[in-house]
């Protein structure tokens, strides 16, 4: 499929997955939202893709946010169908089968840092800036930014960057936990092919199993996921893989996945 404002690269059974308005520093616009969703849409269903990385085009920016020319006269109807699109992008990411890298390059600001933060891993360039800077609009994170950042470095450092709108820098986010790591940004796309090629050599289908009881439990309390676990790890030994990497463990050969 042809589209404007993305680029879909397919490597083997990776793809990488570039927002290409590097003017606008990644903006996201109706247009680029729709073709997100159509995009991760059908990588759902692609099971020669192992692990996708999503990034942004150019060294500036990976995401600067929700573009604000668009936004501006928006009625109160249209801006919810615009944050309700900007969510189902987000959750489609979220749920996609396979692991998602957020390979961070530049500014990951409002939208763009929830659409990070819908991703299961973030890798940020050295030269990175994180936030959710919407109270200086006049509103609130649309995407999904009030709930996620929360959920993955705790309510009261969450608040303080989206109350007050705050910038930090890589390396703050990387000590709050908010990235995986920082690396410099000439080996940016390097490290998260590293990763994404170790994932990819293991187990696709415990790999994709580990991605929904993790997402799936985060939502439960404890005995309830502890529960879901053991309904999933049971499932593992109806499929093939599951021989065939038990039979290269015990004859001491790599598996063939």
């Amino acid at each position: 499929m042809d589209y404007t404002n993305i680029l879909v690269e397919k490597d083997k059974t990776l793809a990488i997955v570039t927002i290409n308005r590097p003017k606008a520093l990644n903006a996201l616009n109706k247009t680029t939202l729709e073709e997100l969703l159509a995009c991760f849409t059908e990588l759902s269903g692609d099971r020669t893709i192992k692990v996708v990385i999503i990034t942004g085009a150019g060294e500036k920016a990976f995401v600067a946010g929700a573009d604000i020319a668009f936004m501006q006269g928006l009625t109160p109807d249209e801006g919810k169908v615009f944050g309700r699109l900007g969510h189902t992008v987000a959750r489609t990411i979220e749920n996609l089968p396979q692991p998602v890298i957020a390979a961070i390059n530049g500014f990951a600001l409002g939208g763009g840092c929830e659409l990070a933060l819908s991703c299961d891993m973030r890798l940020a360039s050295n030269n990175a800036k994180f936030g959710q800077p919407e109270v200086n609009l006049g509103i609130i994170p649309g995407f999904g930014g009030t709930q996620r950042l929360p959920r993955l470095i705790g309510k009261g450092l969450a608040c303080e960057l989206i109350y007050s709108g705050k910038i930090i820098d890589a390396a703050e986010a990387s000590r709050i936990g908010l990235v995986n790591r920082v690396v410099p940004q000439e080996k940016l796309m390097a490290e998260c092919r590293e990763l994404a090629a170790l994932i990819g050599s293991r187990g696709p289908a415990a790999v994709q199993l580990c991605k929904e009881v993790v997402n799936n439990g985060m939502e439960m309390d404890l005995t309830r996921a502890c529960s879901y676990e053991a309904d999933l790890f049971a499932l593992c030994f109806a499929g093939s893989e599951q021989k065939e990497g038990m039979a290269a463990f015990l004859e001491k050969r790599p598996p063939q996945f």
